[in-house]
């Protein structure tokens, strides 16, 4: 899994920093495989578990299980908001469901070790999963509603900044013009040689200075 998961910091260093363009789809499809391997590691290490280390840990293949399946979905939808707010939320909760896991496990606040035999204890570690959960969602509520106002009240105003857009030169009617006109009225008649070599010229002079413009 360790290997897996320094696969995945070198290609994404490598997609930001040395490739022309980043490939988003290579980049999750390597984290996609982590926890392909996670999971299946996860499985094989409750076989011997019973009563809350196996309550522990089922919450947490149920993590990691939905937040494979979201990763494997984006694959071809890596632009969905509403998977990413998912994916966060699933970050979040297995991240602090581990750091629970290892006070449940290994050194309770309370100095008395859980009971694998007992109902009650088992009972009140998928209590502290739900209590998990609403915390995070609750976080990442409050970070977006925080995130949201910011940009409502503080971002830049149109009126004070302006646009951005490259002001146009429109010129007004000169020479040039009154030229093409006079050209364009000799065009009523027959044209000499001579005032056909004016009508290129001033046609070419027109589209310079509309480039120009551009």
């Amino acid at each position: 899994m360790f290997i897996l998961l320094t696969l995945n910091g070198c290609v994404e260093v490598v997609g930001k920093n040395l490739l022309p363009q980043r490939c988003v789809p290579l980049e999750k499809g390597t984290l996609v495989l982590t926890f392909y391997v996670l999971l299946l590691l996860l499985v094989s290490h409750v076989q011997d578990s019973a009563g809350v280390e196996l309550q522990v840990h089922s919450l947490l293949i149920l993590v990691v299980l939905l937040l494979m399946l979201v990763l494997t979905v984006q694959l071809w939808a890596p632009d969905t908001f509403q998977l990413s707010v998912i994916e966060t939320l699933l970050f979040q909760i297995m991240g602090s469901w581990l750091v629970q896991a290892g006070f449940i496990l290994y050194k309770p606040v309370t100095g008395y070790p859980w009971q694998d035999d007992a109902i009650n204890d088992i009972m009140f570690v998928t209590t502290f999963f739900c209590w998990h959960v609403m915390i995070n969602a609750l976080c990442l509520l409050g970070i977006y509603g925080v995130s949201y106002f910011w940009h409502c009240c503080y971002r830049p105003s149109w009126k004070l900044t302006g646009s951005r857009e490259a002001p146009c030169y429109t010129s007004t009617a000169g020479p040039l013009y009154k030229l093409l006109q006079e050209v364009e009225q000799a065009e009523s008649g027959r044209l000499s040689s001579s005032s056909w070599v004016l009508n290129v010229w001033a046609q070419i002079l027109v589209r310079a200075e509309d480039n120009n413009c551009l």
